[in-house]
């Protein structure tokens, strides 16, 4: 397994049988609304984003592959990495939260989650989960957490028992694929996978209360894979600023949500 692009591939034997199960909204009955560019920056074009925090000032990214997964902080200015923690070669990262001075990371496959000191990345714990792992996030109460399905678990943070579970549904259809999450003006927004949408989601109902299309944000030719696809939500609440990315981009993109 090198590549993320085997999540449907060793599924369903098909990407593109795998790419049919996500659901795009209905227009007449959710909203879809574009987007407008306020800042672009440099970004790792090596990074294979797969979650993304911004703090007090301070970028977090977590990446994946085997062999070359890490939780980081980038200066967002200039895309360096300031400071990294590499996962061992068995583990593929995935999601990452912070929730006071604690950074939360999934892996894909391992079951295994690791906890790290924010201020030092020194790893001071490690808990399990029973599904894949995809997307990570928290609301001030809980670890929110995706597994590829239409199902958000709400974890608690420091037993990591599952408190509740919502279903992601749109017009009455499942939402699967959900990939990285954020925590956005009391909203989950979700990355759907090998797409260019973000759901914006009720976390009390798991209804869809709209969709961003961030169809164009990077042009097909700074693309070089199928791989390379929209994945990484950032949301800065001081300044009230909203930072997307994807696996492999060479750009991070501060974005305003405008009516399309």
């Amino acid at each position: 397994m090198t590549h993320r692009l085997s999540h449907c591939a060793l599924v369903l034997l098909a990407a593109l049988s795998c790419r049919s199960e996500v659901h795009t909204p209905p227009p007449e009955r959710t909203p879809v609304e574009g987007f407008e560019i306020v800042r672009s920056w440099p970004h790792d074009p090596s990074a294979f984003t797969q979650g993304l925090v911004f703090r007090q000032g301070r970028l977090y990214e977590g990446t994946g592959l085997q062999g070359r997964s890490s939780v980081r902080e980038v200066e967002l200015e200039t895309g360096v990495v300031l400071r990294q923690t590499r996962l061992e070669p068995q583990y593929f990262g995935e999601g990452i939260a912070l929730r006071g001075n604690r950074l939360y990371q999934l892996t894909w496959r391992s079951r295994e989650g690791f906890i790290y000191d924010a201020a030092t990345f020194e790893r001071v714990g490690h808990f399990t989960y029973p599904t894949e792992g995809w997307g990570l996030t928290e609301d001030g109460e809980s670890l929110i957490m995706s597994d590829g399905t239409s199902t958000l678990r709400f974890l608690d943070p420091d037993t990591f028992a599952v408190r509740r579970t919502v279903k992601v549904l749109d017009a009455g259809q499942e939402i699967t694929q959900l990939n990285e999450l954020e925590y956005v003006r009391g909203e989950v927004y979700a990355n759907v996978w090998m797409t260019n949408l973000i759901a914006r989601i009720d976390p009390a109902t798991g209804r869809v209360k709209g969709w961003i299309d961030l169809t164009g944000l990077l042009p097909q030719a700074e693309r070089h894979g199928s791989e390379d696809v929209l994945n990484g939500i950032a949301y800065d609440a001081a300044g009230d600023r909203l930072f997307v990315t994807g696996k492999l981009w060479p750009k991070m993109f501060q974005i305003r949500v405008v009516p399309r």
